[in-house]
């Protein structure tokens, strides 16, 4: 009866399935080209091509197929079968699409990442700092460091994982707002990770597709990093200055950690090791993996512990974006066609800045990578044309709060919570440090 008087829900439905079948049906379609036109094949698969690829990239920038239980990484497995089933991409090709080093890396941090967690590294860091941020203003720069620096070596969406609930049970023991905090953990986290190659999902993958050394990655993104962060914290607080008035004192009561010592100090050594071997120049990817397996040999955290600390899911989503772009870029792409389009100013730095900036907020952050890749290729310095992808992809995210996965992260936890982040509140401090931080990051590499 409530249906019949209130038909929103009914027309929220049947849009959201409209629009799923509108995606599944442009999909499969199109993958049924080539088998309903045998004559002209050749057409017929930069059709199916097309047609898989804009599919999968409007469901990816949705987040999800409307009216289907099916994630981005769904999507993501499903666009690839899509291509090989049609004869875009041979299953070969689509085997060797699959970026290992990408793959292997990420692996490998995460499994580094869950040993800190388990041994109570981040709570503990947490605690210690706030138990000497005694003003709000401090607290916020607190969190802002912890967030940034930790996301630059650790991989920005694991540690807006582990702190967003870490800050917000403080900031709710100590009864303040904690959606200035909670905007600090996800901001500071996109804007520490464009320091280094391990930052980011977009970075690992920048990382092994230009070989880029670490620690020159580091040296040329490193100083807007720096500056970005005394931004995030500066315009929060500025957004928030009831917030940050003068004259309170926080007493904080923190909660006791759980530390395991032994477990703790074998990951903060292999942590040290791991980044140390990728300052002094050794393969990123193998380091990791390397650090992440000797981990595994412990009696006091069953690896079944650690394995449900893995994101198994974006892990699957990446193989599946390397065979959708390969797919495409194997039908649609000819030599000419990207040596034309790349020659349309990608060499200078606003130019791709700006594109890579627009096509991260309607393409997230990570597809963008992958499709600015054939027509980086192709340019003279492709190092700096990395770099600046590095630089806008990731500074990008801070734009909405749609923008990176870390983001969602951090909104999803404080939801549980009963604390809403909505998309004015985040976009009113977002949108300016995103520009502010682009402006910057572009002046630096241009100079």
């Amino acid at each position: 009866m409530a249906e019949l008087l209130n038909p929103r829900p009914n027309l929220g439905r049947l849009l959201g399935a409209g629009a799923a079948a509108l995606i599944v049906l442009l999909a499969l379609g199109t993958a049924l080209v080539p088998w309903l036109l045998p004559r002209d094949n050749e057409a017929a698969t930069r059709i199916a091509a097309g047609g898989i690829f804009a599919a999968s990239y409007m469901a990816l920038a949705i987040g999800k197929v409307p009216g289907l239980s099916i994630d981005r990484a769904g999507v993501a497995l499903v666009g690839a079968c899509l291509m090989v089933a049609s004869g875009a991409l041979p299953l070969e090709d689509a085997y060797r699409a699959v970026d290992l080093d990408t793959i292997t890396l990420l692996l490998g941090m995460m499994i580094v990442v869950a040993n800190l967690r388990l041994a109570g590294f981040f709570a503990l860091a947490t605690r210690w700092l706030m138990h000497w941020a005694h003003r709000p203003l401090l607290a916020l720069a607190a969190v802002t460091a912890i967030s940034g620096v930790f996301s630059a070596f650790l991989v920005n969406d694991a540690i807006c994982l582990v702190l967003a609930p870490l800050v917000l049970e403080v900031m709710v023991g100590l009864r303040r707002n904690p959606v200035p905090y909670l905007l600090a953990v996800a901001m500071a986290s996109n804007v520490g990770s464009v320091a280094t190659i391990t930052g980011n999902p977009q970075n690992i993958m920048i990382g092994s597709f230009s070989r880029i050394p670490y620690a020159s990655f580091t040296a040329a993104l490193a100083p807007v990093a720096l500056v970005g962060l005394v931004l995030t914290a500066g315009l929060i607080a500025l957004a928030h200055r009831q917030e940050f008035r003068a004259g309170v004192r926080l007493e904080p009561k923190l909660p006791r950690v759980r530390v395991n010592r032994m477990l703790l100090a074998r990951a903060l050594a292999a942590t040290a090791l791991m980044v140390g071997l990728f300052f002094a120049g050794q393969a990123p990817a193998k380091v990791a993996i390397v650090i992440g397996g000797l981990l595994l040999l412990t009696r006091r955290v069953r690896s079944s512990r650690v394995y449900a600390e893995i994101d198994w899911s974006l892990l699957l989503m990446f193989a599946g974006l390397f065979i959708i772009v390969a797919g495409a870029q194997h039908a649609l792409l000819t030599p000419r066609m990207i040596a034309r389009i790349s020659g349309a100013h990608l060499d200078q730095v606003p130019v791709l800045s700006a594109i890579t900036a627009v096509l991260s907020n309607l393409l997230s952050n990570v597809p963008a990578v992958l499709v600015l890749k054939p027509f980086i290729s192709v340019l003279a310095d492709q190092n700096l044309a990395w770099l600046t992808v590095a630089m806008a992809s990731t500074l990008a995210g801070n734009f909405t709060v749609l923008g990176s996965v870390a983001n969602l992260i951090v909104v999803e936890k404080a939801a549980r919570r009963g604390v809403a982040i909505d998309f004015n509140a985040y976009f009113r401090i977002g949108a300016p440090l995103t520009l502010i931080t682009l402006a910057l990051g572009t002046f630096w590499l241009s100079r």
